[in-house]
């Protein structure tokens, strides 16, 4: 193999997709990366964005111009901003990702310029859920370092073309890739409605087998309310089961988290319980799911 025309190889790469890679200034001290998605759109990690206003994109070409914050998406830890994009590239997409192959994150900084940290695809497998509720298509985790501001920066393959979002907020463990697919449905959503929040009702959940008087099916019990969250103001007590969310039959946590994902907050919905084996419903408005501080 001649070296040298590989390690060149992977540096066009970085180059080609930073071409549409911006520093996102959005919290204090350290910045944070984003991409170029459509036209005019910055795509970036939630967390690291830790104000609405203010905020402000430096550019490959060094231009530091405002942006407008569109939207969050906590679920997924995805951000939409707003900025005057002449003249920035638009990130070229590839879907395919194979568990081995070779990636590179790349992340910008306005006074350093590029970053770049390689690795390989240590595991690509279907669908999940994060801890803070959004669901993504495709599970994908590269196998390298997410160094301070790379979180919203792309995952790319060896010729440059981007296959995600990186970012160390989903995870206290490793870094994930949120994979195109996932991030074109929550521009989308963003776009639509102004936000992506999904539903809260602040409970701790664990499925359970109902007797036969009660149908014999499976439910929901309570095990932890949150003091002062959307059911406990309702008055949903721990030891509850919960038989119905909005009218629609929930026989595990999934299936509330389903339900929830298509309700916004603020909406008042009806929940179906079971209190020492008596039928009640509880009104609840729903509230939004408590934002987290992550680092990358």
């Amino acid at each position: 193999m001649d070296f040298s025309a590989f390690s060149a190889g992977l540096a066009d790469a970085v180059a080609r997709a930073g071409a549409a890679v911006v520093a996102v200034h959005g919290r204090i001290r350290t910045q944070s990366s984003g991409l170029h998605w459509r036209a005019g759109l910055v795509v970036t990690a939630e967390h690291t964005l830790r104000r609405d206003d203010d905020l402000g994109v430096s550019l490959p070409d060094g231009r530091t111009v405002a942006a407008t914050l569109v939207g969050r998406d906590p679920g997924t830890d995805l951000a939409v901003l707003r900025i005057d994009a002449e003249g920035v590239l638009l990130a070229e997409r590839h879907d395919e990702a194979r568990v081995g192959s070779l990636i590179l994150a790349v992340a910008r900084n306005a006074e350093e310029g590029l970053g770049a940290s390689f690795g390989v695809v240590s595991a690509h497998s279907g669908p999940w859920r994060t801890w803070r509720g959004g669901d993504v298509e495709r599970f994908l985790q590269p196998d390298l370092t997410l160094y301070p501001g790379f979180s919203g920066g792309p995952l790319v393959d060896a010729e440059g073309r981007v296959l995600g979002i990186n970012t160390s907020g989903l995870t206290r463990r490793y870094p994930v890739t949120l994979p195109g697919v996932t991030v074109d449905r929550v521009v989308d959503l963003i776009l639509a409605r102004g936000t992506a929040a999904r539903g809260y009702l602040g409970l701790g959940m664990q499925a359970v087998q109902l007797p036969e008087k009660h149908g014999a099916r499976t439910a929901v019990m309570i095990l932890s309310v949150e003091e002062g969250g959307p059911a406990d103001q309702a008055g949903v007590l721990l030891g509850d089961v919960l038989l119905s969310v909005a009218g629609e039959t929930v026989s595990d946590t999934d299936d509330v988290q389903r339900v929830m994902a298509g309700i916004s907050a603020g909406t008042a919905t009806r929940l179906e319980l079971l209190r020492a084996g008596e039928p009640l419903g509880k009104d609840v408005t729903v509230g939004e799911r408590p934002r987290r501080d992550a680092c990358g």
